[in-house]
């Protein structure tokens, strides 16, 4: 009984790991520019997991990145990869030599709708500091500046919140174009079956490592 219930829980572990790692999303990425608050962050990162972000970029150069592990992500930390930067240069032509678009969140005249964005291209998307929201600098380097349009009275959101609108228009983007192998239509039984975006090597590399934790 005891041995039958550990290969049905280890067999469906690893059918998970290998269903989440078919939709993992190298080419969309997030940029946490000075967030303090680890339940912003922890929320945040929870979205990234959500969605099939692969890797996060920590770009901390004010605040210390915050501890996370018993915040609100439930564990969804450990299922992403994580790159540290000391400064919006290095972090950005790190991005930029990797082939990324650069989409930073803002309200300003400049700036375009989220909807109007395309979220298929390789895109790494900058969410500012709780209080002083992102940088000049970010403003100045990146590639383009988007707003979440909004029909209240109130002008903005909860940095948390808005990762997580950013993260699911982007997701919704991507499965019309059948960039994740595997999804289903909720509340229906449809599902389109189509190439993983990690390649063979890194699907089973990954799922080696994913194994272990």
């Amino acid at each position: 009984m005891g041995n039958d219930s550990f290969n049905f829980k280890s067999a469906e572990r690893s059918e998970k790991i290998d269903r989440a790692l078919a939709n993992r999303q190298p080419t969309l990425t997030v940029v946490l520019e000075n967030i303090h608050d680890p339940h912003n962050v922890s929320a945040i990162l929870r979205s990234c997991d959500a969605v099939g972000v692969l890797t996060v970029h920590l770009l901390y150069y004010i605040e210390s990145f915050p501890k996370v592990d018993n915040g609100p992500s439930r564990g969804a930390h450990k299922w992403l990869e994580y790159e540290r930067h000391r400064s919006v240069q290095e972090c950005f032509d790190k991005l930029h030599g990797e082939g990324y678009s650069i989409i930073a969140t803002r309200l300003d005249q400049t700036a375009r709708s989220l909807f109007a964005c395309d979220f298929t291209k390789p895109t790494a998307i900058v969410l500012g500091n709780e209080h002083r929201g992102i940088s000049d600098e970010v403003v100045r380097l990146a590639d383009e500046l988007v707003y979440i349009p909004m029909m209240g009275m109130a002008e903005s959101l909860n940095v948390s919140v808005a990762s997580a609108v950013c993260l699911f228009e982007a997701l919704r983007q991507r499965a019309a174009k059948g960039m994740y192998s595997e999804l289903s239509t909720v509340g229906m039984n449809e599902r389109s079956s189509n190439t993983p975006q990690l390649s063979p090597e890194a699907l089973r590399s990954k799922t080696l490592e994913w194994q272990l934790k």
